[in-house]
């Protein structure tokens, strides 16, 4: 049986931590920041950790190797 590729976009969108949960940039934050609220601009600063849903969908998909 072949090897499991990563996706290359995900490689570059996620992380993995130690513990297992995937790390992503949050949405929103590329262009157009004079219309959105200072306070979503605060909070939208960083890295997020993703809901278990998805990171599990994303781990089996997309990151498979981890």
């Amino acid at each position: 049986m072949p090897k499991m590729k990563t996706r290359s976009g995900a490689k570059k969108r996620f992380r993995l931590t130690g513990s297992g949960k995937v790390k992503m940039a949050v949405a929103f934050k590329r262009h157009g920041m004079r219309k959105r609220p200072t306070k979503m601009l605060r909070q939208h600063t960083g890295t997020k950790i993703m809901s278990a849903q998805d990171a599990a969908r994303v781990k089996k998909y997309f990151l498979p190797n981890g």
